[in-house]
């Protein structure tokens, strides 16, 4: 199992935290309290491979490391967690490996919203509805649908996601918003068009954790995470669990973020 985390090329963190609701732990230097955690889920196939397992058995073990991680989430009083679930890239994978990934979706949809709903959590779907499988978009609406009141958690799910096409439709939504009277050419600007993403309401991630050691964010959140803080992690997805977010959430919390301006810190 792999445990370094990189800051870094050449450079490694590890530490242990116990981040509890509203305390110290889940504070950054600043004392800003970490609301939105995104997560590329990676490394699925290469965990299976490296047991000799097929990579199916990967991808399945990786839903179990997302259930960990929502209940990570909701004990860490995490608001927002968003998982990044299966990329509009991915449909170049083999045909038998995709229908395993939409597979498993159906399946975490129909044994787990009843907990989830139970639990206070509300389902958030991203990406393209084209090209889905009717049957599972079906299960995607009755899930978004029965959850919409929760509150104590939000789980944004991207899937068949892809963030440049994301940017190009919210430009579309403000040039039809414009040509329709609804919107004049001088009140468009970033908070416009941030307003039109399908992320529109929910808040940019404070910290980003990609797993599997890659440090590329692959076509994942481009716009929302032009202030994120990226962890990057060498642990493969299926074993990730609440000590690996907790890990991440220390890292964070040590970083000094200035938004382009200066803290009491680089200022002092």
């Amino acid at each position: 199992m792999r445990r370094g985390f990189r800051l870094g090329a050449g450079s490694r963190v590890s530490a242990r935290q116990e981040p509890q609701d509203c305390d110290a732990d889940t504070l950054t230097a600043d004392g800003a309290r970490v609301r939105h955690v995104a997560i590329i889920m990676d490394g699925n196939g290469r965990w299976a491979k490296e047991r000799g397992l097929p990579r199916s058995f990967g991808h399945s073990k990786g839903v179990e490391a997302v259930r960990r991680t929502v209940r990570a989430a909701i004990e860490l009083a995490i608001p927002y967690l968003t998982i990044y679930s299966f990329s509009s890239e991915n449909w170049s994978r083999p045909v038998d490996e995709i229908d395993d990934l939409m597979g498993l979706m159906k399946r975490f949809i129909r044994r787990d919203l009843a907990d989830l709903h139970k639990e206070g959590v509300r389902i958030v779907i991203i990406g393209e509805r084209e090209g889905v499988d009717p049957e599972l978009m079906a299960l995607i609406d009755e899930a978004v649908e029965v959850t919409r009141s929760n509150t104590a958690l939000t789980l944004c799910i991207a899937f068949n996601y892809g963030s440049r096409a994301e940017i190009a439709k919210a430009a579309q939504r403000l040039v039809q918003d414009a040509l329709a009277g609804r919107i004049t050419p001088e009140a468009i600007d970033a908070e416009a068009l941030g307003a039109r993403l399908d992320t529109g309401g929910i808040p940019d991630p404070d910290l980003l954790v990609r797993t599997s050691g890659e440090m590329r964010l692959s076509n994942f959140l481009l716009w929302q995470c032009a202030y994120t803080e990226f962890v990057f992690l060498d642990t493969f997805w299926p074993d990730f669990g609440k000590e690996e977010l907790e890990r991440a959430i220390a890292i964070y919390r040590a970083r000094d973020r200035r938004f382009g301006g200066l803290t009491r810190r680089s200022s002092a």
